[in-house]
């Protein structure tokens, strides 16, 4: 398996475009939480997040990185479609809390990897680099979405979130395509 360095930064940046779209919606998706599921889910990260520092000798692989790479991508994709059929329900507030701790989870590990595999300062800039465009840009572009919604007269955060959703899951698609063209094998 290789790690083409192009790909990998297009991936990157809209792995990070995801991540600025989705930033401020799970605020409203999460307003049926009680205070007390965040500080659970906040042990559950930090456990997680030691359990997965315990084994990174093992997964200090390219095979391993792309395989966690697809699985928090997977996680991304299943935890939108289950927000899109049931968006109003407390589980999904719960599932969908459940699922980006997951992806936390994941990332710590994710990001460690990458710079492994990265190994040069250069690429690194360029990788954080396109992170931060991507990034920055779908904060714009979530802003501009929910700006246009109001303009039209639809001014309900859960409609607004639930259109943004439908956004974001061909979106994830698309990421997961870049994610399989960035790893490939030789």
């Amino acid at each position: 398996m290789k790690l083409h360095f192009h790909p990998y930064l297009r991936y990157k940046f809209l792995n990070s475009l995801f991540t600025g779209m989705v930033g401020g919606s799970v605020f409203t998706i999460y307003g049926s939480l009680s205070p007390s599921t965040f500080s659970v889910g906040g042990i559950i990260l930090a456990l997680g997040l030691m359990g997965m520092a315990y084994v990174y000798h093992h997964l200090m692989t390219l095979k391993r990185f792309f395989i966690l790479s697809f699985s928090a991508e997977a996680v991304m994709l299943l935890m939108i479609g289950y927000f899109l059929i049931f968006p109003k329900y407390q589980l999904t507030a719960l599932i969908v809390y459940g699922a980006y701790q997951l992806s936390f989870i994941f990332g710590g590990y994710l990001v460690r990897a990458e710079t492994h595999f990265a190994r040069k300062a250069r690429v690194m800039g360029w990788i954080d680099i396109a992170k931060q465009q991507g990034y920055l840009a779908g904060l714009l572009l979530s802003y501009g979405f929910y700006k246009a919604l109001e303009h039209y007269g639809s001014v309900d955060a859960k409609v607004q979130v639930y259109g943004l959703h439908i956004i974001l899951f061909p979106l994830e698609l698309a990421i997961i395509m870049l994610l399989f063209g960035a790893f490939r094998v030789k």
